[in-house]
């Protein structure tokens, strides 16, 4: 079953060229069955690249997705044009005043790590985006700041300052097996990381909510679950595309900023060769698994989610 996009959002065009299937609104409503619907709070700064990346993966499920673009309601968009915002974005204070109910939501990363939480612009209006959460959306699944700003603020799971970047593809081990969101995954996976910060598995230890399902040894915990909430923290990158990381390192070396070659990316960690992806089949498995475990115990009724 494919995911519902507008026809003239650029996403739309591209995954359907990749062999996604996607269909259009009006399409959607001749359809007898019920969607599930997906909200994405996107933070990122290219808001195209970012949406096309997780429609990718939700998008690929035998199950039928409606996808809901949501932004912060005064921060504008530096880095996307302004009727691309106006045409697929809603802000989060009209989302908020129309009682939607969704199924899942997810909250991306944002480039404000290196400040306190309390310090971001929006913060207030995200905290409010959280607690509506739990009221009005079945599964919330946040990703590198994101996760960790949801962490802390609904477990005060603090988020530590590194010396030098996190930047390349790292080794992590599979701590859950049994775990329905881990069905399929390998005993070891390699994730794409990009961060300043990280979250130190002592400080989960002491939070008995939460279980960590993935972690290295490198670079720490990646994914931990918060299983009374049906919510989960990601803080690296299995969404990115292949190029992802190929594109941050070379933005920093044009800016004259001090950045290492993302560790085990390249061949031979040579930049001047053409990275490999190997990472995409569990990107498709960790959201497809996230996908099904909604399908599976969402209410059918939209009105019922958030109650009991």
């Amino acid at each position: 079953m494919p995911i519902t996009l507008p026809e003239n959002l650029p996403a739309f065009d591209i995954l359907r060229n990749e062999g996604v299937m996607v269909m259009s609104p009006d399409r959607a409503a001749r359809q007898d069955i019920r969607p599930l619907r997906i909200a994405l709070l996107n933070l990122m700064p290219k808001k195209i690249q970012t949406e096309n990346q997780f429609a990718r993966l939700i998008g690929a499920t035998p199950l039928q997705i409606n996808l809901s673009l949501i932004r912060m309601s005064d921060h504008e968009s530096k880095n996307t044009a302004a009727d691309h915002m106006e045409s697929f974005y809603r802000p989060f204070n009209e989302v908020e005043a129309s009682g939607d109910r969704f199924d899942g939501l997810i909250v991306t990363g944002a480039p404000v790590e290196h400040l306190p939480f309390e310090e971001v612009t929006y913060w207030d209006e995200l905290r409010r985006v959280f607690d509506w959460s739990r009221t009005h959306v079945h599964s919330s699944f946040g990703v590198c700041w994101g996760g960790m700003a949801m962490a802390w603020h609904f477990h005060g799971l603090p988020k530590h300052l590194l010396g030098d970047k996190a930047f390349g593809c790292f080794r992590h081990r599979n701590l859950a097996p049994a775990s329905p969101y881990l069905r399929g995954f390998s005993d070891d996976v390699l994730i794409p990381v990009s961060r300043w910060t990280e979250v130190r598995q002592e400080d989960i230890d002491a939070r008995p909510e939460l279980t960590t399902l993935l972690a290295s040894d490198q670079v720490g915990p990646c994914l931990i679950e918060d299983a009374a909430h049906r919510t989960l923290y990601i803080f690296n990158h299995l969404e990115y595309d292949s190029g992802t990381l190929k594109d941050e390192y070379d933005r920093d070396v044009a800016a004259g900023k001090p950045i290492g070659v993302p560790a085990n990316y390249y061949p031979e960690d040579d930049p001047t060769r053409c990275p490999s992806n190997r990472w995409r089949s569990h990107a498709h498995l960790l959201y497809g698994n996230w996908i099904n475990e909604i399908y599976q115990n969402t209410p059918f009724d939209l009105k019922d989610i958030g109650k009991g």
